[in-house]
């Protein structure tokens, strides 16, 4: 049994990854936790590590499930391969990024960083300059603006704020 990598059709990794699954082969998409902003909140979500890909076991042997079947299930664009043999990874690296992935679970993406500089872009406080200091839920950010010579604490949607830089 070797590992194997299939190039999904785009944002069908997931697709490609049930259907493949749901036939009996053997599959893994590392994915890892990231902030994202939806529909002007900030959600959690589980972003593939590498976009329209995903690794597959297959067998080399007679007893090994059939190839064919893989380029023509839903999702799946091809097998990757070069020339008309199709490409082999090695196993250490699909273990090294299984446990990377768990060990990064814990510790998703960040949209914002405390202490990033930003820029508010709508609302009363437009084009004004911060810092970012935390999340509140997922539909306030607190920025710390400076008015009137003065430290101020802000509080605004997550969708009105801009990373600078």
């Amino acid at each position: 049994m070797h590992w194997y990598l299939v190039h999904s059709k785009p944002r069908q990794e997931r697709l490609a990854l049930e259907n493949l699954d749901r036939q009996g082969y053997e599959c893994y998409l590392p994915t890892l936790p990231a902030e994202r902003l939806r529909r002007g909140a900030i959600s959690l979500v589980d972003e593939p590590l590498f976009p329209r890909y995903l690794f597959i076991r297959l067998g080399t042997d007679v007893s090994a499930k059939g190839w064919g079947a893989i380029r023509y299930t839903t999702g799946v664009s091809r097998l990757v391969s070069f020339g008309a043999e199709p490409a082999k990874v090695d196993d250490a690296l699909v273990l090294q990024l299984q446990v990377g992935e768990l060990m990064h679970k814990a510790q998703p993406t960040r949209l914002f960083e405390p202490g990033e500089a930003v820029r508010i872009t709508d609302g009363a406080f437009n084009g004004l300059e911060g810092i970012f200091q935390i999340t509140q839920g997922d539909k306030r950010v607190m920025i710390l603006i400076e008015m009137m010579s003065k430290p101020l604490s802000v509080c605004v949607a997550p969708s009105m704020v801009k990373k600078l830089g």
